[in-house]
């Protein structure tokens, strides 16, 4: 792992600390940025699972409920 020195708002730190629960500013700093990448991501997810296309059998196939545990 790369060790950077960032210049970071303390404020803004301690909102996102607080708002996400995390332990210290290093967990804040590390889902930020995933949060991040999963936001940017998700539209292309989204046009993925729209332009997928179906075979009959498949949107007619039953539904099978898993066993309970």
């Amino acid at each position: 792992m790369t060790v950077t020195s960032i210049d970071i708002d303390p404020d803004e730190l301690r909102i996102a600390k607080e708002l996400t629960g995390a332990a210290s500013n290093r967990e804040t700093v590390d889902l930020a940025l995933r949060t991040l990448i999963a936001v940017r991501r998700q539209p292309a997810a989204v046009e993925r699972i729209i332009a997928r296309r179906f075979e009959s059998a498949q949107i007619d196939a039953p539904t099978i409920t898993p066993d309970a545990q």
